[in-house]
């Protein structure tokens, strides 16, 4: 009888998530129109930056609000150019990952004195969950992004019932006239409509790819008994255009974007399989289409990665380079995404020690690098060009 049960329960889930599949896309618009991507043109004194000359010119710990015994999964958002700060950290922290009292935190970093503020709670789960009328058990994995209005959009991965898999991805936009870290407020706009199954297991962690209409692409990823990721379309004032599912394969996690041109991307990705390596999508039409490419030569232990272009030819990617275990962090340079030189190692340990789910942003002449250390706190890490070197 007890065998029974379980059969059927395991039926029932098999059941769900081949309808997911079968009905995926239904519920959603598909972006009719190709994208063109802003490319990236990060300078170094005048000149285009070249990731082989990267190297680390500083280091330290963000601040963590007080009694907070875990951090975990950091965004990071470049501030407009005439703002007091230049780059603000977004993370979810509490008393333990998926823990009642997790909220979404952020620290700035002070332009002049390259600083980072002392935290700030800015998402509660009590607080959205009333304005949406409906309760929030857990909130997690904020990716932030600036609209051409400048104001800033969170999306957050929130959970009503079940785990991480049953996840929706909320959005949610400043409500406050400005941005300064002490007055930064957001509201919920709503609960993206990724999945007929009520929203559900459909997250996002990394930071969206920047279009030249001044919309975005934002990568997400779907985990209900199979793996798969995703691209959604948003306009220039953050309206919602649609979605195109990226990758035929059911074991692949947490895209990052890479525009290669205008309108060819690739897309890294996290594997789950044991001994797996970071496997890639590509769009040569502006996302309307992906196909699976050849796995990469880089080891993945089913951990999260994290790529940025700097410019044509220069890409940096930060990854745990290998199959078992994330107590090492390496940043390696790339000239189209596929192949990889190390530049550095960010960090290693003796295993249990994890150093995991960085994030990269390029302001004021420098890389600037942050990660999660033992699911406890964020480190960071500063890189620039070496002096001299072409």
């Amino acid at each position: 009888m007890v065998w029974d049960s379980l059969l059927a329960r395991l039926l029932a889930g098999a059941a769900v998530a081949a309808a997911v599949l079968a009905l995926d896309g239904l519920q959603r618009p598909h972006a009719a129109v190709p994208a063109r991507a802003q490319m990236a043109a990060a300078q170094y004194q005048g000149k285009a930056v070249d990731a082989a000359s990267l190297r680390r010119a500083d280091q330290g710990d963000i601040p963590m609000p007080p009694g907070a015994a875990a951090a975990h999964a950091s965004s990071l958002l470049v501030m407009p150019a005439a703002s007091p700060q230049a780059l603000t950290v977004f993370w979810f922290s509490g008393e333990r990952e998926s823990g009642p009292l997790v909220q979404i935190a952020a620290s700035q970093l002070d332009r002049a004195s390259q600083v980072w503020s002392e935290p700030r709670l800015v998402v509660n789960r009590h607080t959205v969950g009333a304005q949406l009328g409906y309760g929030i058990r857990r909130l997690g994995n904020p990716v932030a992004w600036l609209d051409a209005q400048g104001r800033i959009h969170l999306f957050v991965v929130a959970t009503g019932w079940g785990g991480w898999a049953a996840s929706r991805v909320l959005h949610l936009q400043q409500e406050s006239p400005g941005q300064s870290l002490a007055e930064l407020r957001f509201a919920p706009q709503r609960v993206l409509p990724l999945s007929w199954l009520f929203n559900t297991s459909f997250l996002v962690r990394n930071a969206p790819l920047p279009l030249a209409d001044g919309g975005m692409v934002l990568p997400v990823y779907f985990e209900l008994g199979v793996k798969f990721p995703a691209a959604l379309r948003f306009a220039a004032d953050g309206r919602f255009l649609g979605m195109v599912r990226m990758s035929r394969l059911h074991h692949l996690l947490q895209p990052t974007l890479l525009a290669q041109g205008p309108q060819q991307w690739v897309a890294l990705l996290r594997d789950t399989r044991p001994d797996g390596r970071i496997a890639a999508v590509q769009t040569v039409d502006g996302g309307q289409h992906w196909s699976d490419l050849p796995d990469l030569p880089l080891q993945n232990p089913d951990a999260a990665v994290a790529a940025l272009a700097l410019g044509p030819g220069q890409m940096v990617l930060a990854h745990n380079p290998q199959t078992q275990g994330r107590n090492r962090l390496e940043l390696s340079r790339s000239a189209e995404g596929l192949r990889w030189t190390r530049v550095e190692t960010l960090a290693l340990g003796l295993e249990p020690a994890e150093f995991s789910y960085p994030a990269l942003a390029w302001v004021d002449d420098s890389l600037w690098i942050t990660y999660t250390v033992d699911r406890r706190r964020l480190a960071w890490q500063r890189f620039a060009p070496a002096r001299g070197l072409p």
